[in-house]
């Protein structure tokens, strides 16, 4: 390796929120877990910027931030334009799109042009972005990505949910960035995927040959995700994280389904850590449903207050039409709390066999959810039973010490793959 014994990655992220989605989690965790391992890791974010256990650690790569929580679409002030790659991101904002991933990377690059004896590689979270190209081609980069699953799922259930023709067509400019990203991933030489399932649909749908991805899972600290001693359950609360407002997230079957359970168990309630966006539907269907008290959304919180959550929680639900891993599936799973998923993407490899350490039903099916939840909520040797095979699970499969030595053998043989093209490469 070049200028050090000890690995240097500078990895990137073009957004890292830490309270919302999953790449703000699985940058920290990582990031922590290969710095335990001794590789020195720096990350170069986008906003919101992700919180590291070394925030010395962090380069904030700033951007327009055109999609802020307390301004979504903002119109950025005339003194904010600076540079050509600003005013791309301002311009493909007007026209519907997407712009972060593409303008991230050309950031990135500019960034990192002149840093190239800093650091040894390039791991990339999926930004996919136009400028990764760069920095192979041109700046000699070893380069490894993310790839978490195919936004192609993303893309079609949102159309196959949207209410019209313009919404359709709005969809379809937001998603725009999606034939760049499949560009760019078929170009890189090595991607890492979380799940069988995911490496799979990404292969078919995105065109990355199958020998360039390779699996390892994402996980959790289950020193921070465990059963806390000596709190109660409450009766009939069920829980669902539900950070992304999406139809792919499953809430609306949830909600039907939980409308189902209460005409026979009254107590019947749910806490959904998250919030609807601004203009959802979500809030509507509760009132139609008759659930304006039987649901309770809890967002900004802590990990720890998650967990605390839990802690009160009879069942925990993962409702998603798919998902390519499912970390709110092996957090509930950690904390002892047994969990009823869906059969969507990747959702069975990580809760397991059904009935042994938790409960499978089809994705998009309210009365096959409400049936589980009943008989979950009904059988409390069977929640018990299923919740702490759910946590012996989690502790074999997935933790994060475990994601982190896999990504580091994949580090290793990206750089001696690397090291080998170059000396064959013509003087």
């Amino acid at each position: 390796m070049p200028g050090s014994d000890r690995l240097r990655v500078a990895y990137l992220v073009y957004r890292g929120n830490p309270h919302c989605g999953g790449q703000g989690v699985y940058t920290r965790e990582l990031a922590r877990e290969l710095t335990e391992l001794g590789p020195e890791v720096t990350v170069f974010s986008g906003p919101p910027y992700p919180e590291l256990a070394d925030p010395t650690r962090l380069v904030r790569v700033p951007s327009l931030d055109l999609y802020r929580p307390t301004n979504p679409f903002r119109v950025p002030w005339p003194h904010e334009v600076r540079t050509s790659v600003d005013l791309r991101e301002f311009a493909i904002m007007c026209g519907a799109g997407f712009p972060e991933p593409y303008t991230f990377s050309l950031r990135a690059q500019r960034l990192l042009a002149s840093r190239r004896a800093d650091f040894d590689l390039i791991h990339d979270n999926q930004c996919l972005g136009r400028g990764l190209v760069t920095m192979m081609e041109r700046d000699g980069w070893p380069v490894l990505a993310t790839l978490h699953h195919p936004i192609t799922v993303d893309r079609d259930l949102d159309l196959a949910h949207a209410s019209g023709p313009w919404r359709r067509l709005t969809l379809r400019r937001w998603y725009g960035f999606l034939e760049m990203q499949m560009a760019v991933a078929r170009q890189i030489p090595r991607l890492l995927t979380v799940s069988e399932s995911s490496r799979r649909d990404i292969t078919e749908q995105m065109g990355v040959p199958a020998e360039r991805l390779h699996v390892v899972p994402v996980g959790v600290d289950p020193t921070v995700f465990r059963p806390l001693a000596g709190r109660a359950r409450v009766p009939g609360r069920l829980m669902t994280t539900a950070s992304a407002d999406v139809p792919m997230k499953g809430l609306v079957p949830l909600l039907e389904a939980l409308a189902k359970v209460r005409t026979e168990r009254p107590d019947a309630h749910l806490v959904v850590i998250g919030r609807p966006k601004p203009k959802s539907l979500i809030p509507r269907r509760i009132d139609e449903l008759g659930l304006t008290h039987a649901v309770e959304f809890v967002s900004g919180v802590t990990t720890e207050a998650i967990v605390e959550h839990y802690a009160q929680a009879e069942l925990a639900c993962v409702p998603s039409l798919y998902e390519g891993f499912s970390l709110p599936a092996v957090e509930a799973m950690a904390c002892g709390v047994p969990v009823v998923g869906t059969t969507g993407g990747a959702v069975p490899e990580v809760i397991g066999r059904d009935a042994e350490t938790g409960l499978l039903v089809p994705p998009g099916d309210p009365s096959a959810l409400a049936v589980a939840i009943l008989r979950a909520l009904g059988d409390p040797a069977l929640r018990e039973r299923i919740g702490a095979a759910g946590r012996a699970r989690t502790l074999e499969r997935f933790t994060w010490r475990r994601t982190a030595q896999g990504t580091l053998e994949h580090y290793h043989t990206l750089l001696d793959d690397h090291a080998r093209r170059r000396a064959a490469a013509p003087c």
